[in-house]
């Protein structure tokens, strides 16, 4: 089946675990479940942190001595981002319990906003021990040091990270940056063996460049970023670089201050945390880099992005706004916002606002896909072609993009009955990405569709089914194949797999019912048809599957072509 795809725990658990002792907690105290705490647990469950926070703060104002819900208010001001509240609160956390890791981190980020890196250092060094928080004490302390001009007890500080596993990436980024921050020669050393551990990440690649050209290397700086733009096309930073060395000019360094130190370890801590599980803690993380560093609008962009996860759209907006129209990042995220309106349901007002940047940025790829991608979500699929016609143009030949372009004009132009046209894109883009399983299904599966080059297809289907043995409608697209080379026995055994796989999928249960009809199993045939109607298909399959129910598989046009 043709299906398009385009387009720590360890700090924090304790505490929202314990969610289900907070009304013994209030209880005990004397009084009645507020109102607030209850409206506050219903914001937190569906995600409206800023309403949970707002809450569990007017409950703490009834109940004052009550530490659950001290701790609870505590947190949420601190995941929204509103630490000035969060620091209060934690000073009167760690009167209660002087280790508490999260209220010391946050004291810790207070006293490196106010550039007592000492006081910052104690805060850290009270904190209690934990697999997790010893990647951020030992960052911080590090930084905290550096600030003093310790820079021998801040390298030894940051070398415990290299007993901690998975930690390579943030020790060779920060070893860099700490040796550059300390201005020893060291760091051109350093930083070259960052951006090898980092395979030249856009972070490093960034950081790296910056120290050339400030050392007057402007050849060198010119090519990081040259394989920048070959490794990750379209990025926000491409044009940075590269202009200021023509202009002649001299960059700041990535960190000029432990403050900026100790954001820039905030930062790629959260950026570390990729599991649904850890969105919490990363959001916690990244406003408190924010924090220390506002115009760190790279966090903005991560933690917008965390909300869109959460499909919180109206959210990630919100903070989008905050990036200014003079950042690097500012056109990116106005095609995102833009998307987002589509995502809320406001597709006309994405699309008016697609198309004026799009105006306004004739070669801007970004641009022109997000139109594309939002038309074909509305099912538009002409000016979605249309759209990716302008996005395809403005890309060259070697840019990593072009062939996810190629494939969903491809796409598109089948959807809007153009074969001859969508079939050229389709075999260009596999042509580009041969291992791509999308592409390989996508064609391969018109092919069977049509009874075109069967066996050719075929071919293509199973090697995109043992690249993605998992996805179903793969498999689907091998079960259909099998199933119209008269395969049937074969056709079932994948048939029934894909279906396991992708149940609620009515294509999927109405090409078994065909499989099953074909292998003697009538009655089960008639049930995966029924099921199949249950699934809501599309008009013409539902017509298709009402006559096979009615008349029988040998009686009525085959189903399932989509």
């Amino acid at each position: 089946m043709r299906a398009v795809h385009l387009g720590t725990v360890v700090l924090l658990a304790g505490v929202l675990a314990a969610c289900g002792n907070m009304h013994a907690a209030v209880e005990d105290s004397g009084k009645t479940v507020s109102g607030s705490y209850l409206s506050g647990n219903l914001a937190a469950a569906e995600g409206d942190l800023d309403s949970a926070a707002g809450f569990y703060a007017e409950t703490l104002q009834e109940d004052p001595a009550n530490s659950e819900l001290l701790t609870r208010a505590f947190l949420f001001s601190a995941t929204v981002g509103d630490t000035e509240r969060a620091i209060a609160l934690a000073r009167r956390i760690a009167k209660q319990q002087p280790d508490a890791r999260a209220a010391r981190l946050v004291l810790s980020v207070s006293e490196f906003a106010k550039k007592d890196y000492a006081g910052a250092a104690v805060d850290i060094r009270q904190s209690s021990q934990g697999p997790f928080t010893s990647l951020t004490k030992s960052l911080l302390e590090a930084w905290a040091l550096a600030g003093q001009h310790d820079f021998d007890g801040a390298m030894k500080a940051l070398d415990t990270l290299q007993s901690q596993g998975g930690t390579q990436g943030l020790y060779a980024l920060h070893k860099a940056l700490l040796l550059d921050f300390a201005g020893r020669p060291e760091a051109a050393t350093a930083y070259k063996t960052a951006m090898t551990v980092l395979a030249n990440g856009p972070r490093v690649a960034e950081a790296y460049g910056r120290y050339l050209e400030i050392h007057g290397d402007a050849a060198a700086a010119k090519a990081v970023y040259s394989k920048l733009a070959q490794d990750n096309p379209g990025h926000p930073m491409l044009g940075i670089g590269l202009a200021r060395i023509a202009a002649g000019k001299r960059p700041k360094p990535m960190v000029e201050t432990a403050t900026q130190g100790a954001a820039e370890s905030l930062f790629g801590i959260a950026s570390s945390l990729n599991e649904d599980r850890s969105a919490d803690v990363a959001i916690f993380y990244l406003n408190l880099s924010l924090y220390l560093r506002p115009d760190l609008d790279l966090a903005r962009v991560l933690l917008a992005d965390h909300y869109e996860k959460r499909l919180k759209f109206d959210i990630a907006n919100a903070i989008y706004k905050k990036i200014d129209a003079s950042s690097p990042y500012y056109n990116m995220v106005q095609t995102q916002s833009a998307i987002n309106e589509g995502r809320l349901g406001n597709n006309d007002k994405a699309v008016v606002e697609l198309k004026a940047m799009a105006a306004q940025r004739p070669n801007d790829v970004d641009v022109w896909t997000s139109l594309g991608d939002l038309y074909r979500a509305q099912e538009k699929y002409p000016d979605a072609a249309a759209a990716y016609d302008h996005a395809v143009a403005a890309t060259s030949a070697t840019d990593e993009r072009r062939w996810g372009l190629l494939y969903a004009r491809g796409v598109a132009l089948e959807r809007s009955k153009h074969w001859d046209e969508a079939e050229r894109d389709l075999k260009e883009a596999l042509r580009l990405k041969p291992d791509q399983p999308q592409v390989l299904n996508y064609l391969g599966y018109s092919w069977v569709d049509q009874g075109r080059n069967l066996k050719e297809a075929v071919g293509m289907l199973e090697k995109a089914r043992g690249l993605r043995p998992l996805d179903g409608y793969i498999v689907d697209s091998v079960g259909w194949a099998y199933y119209r080379l008269g395969r049937y026995k074969e056709a079932t055994n994948a048939l029934e797999e894909a279906v396991l796989l992708t149940p609620a999928d009515p294509t999927i249960n109405d090409h078994l019912g065909d499989a099953y009809w074909k292998v003697g199993r009538k009655n089960e045939a008639r049930f995966q048809w029924n099921h199949a109607l249950g699934l809501e298909p599309q008009a013409d399959q539902k017509s298709a599957i009402e006559k096979k129910l009615l008349r029988g598989l040998d009686a009525a046009t085959a189903g399932g072509a989509t």
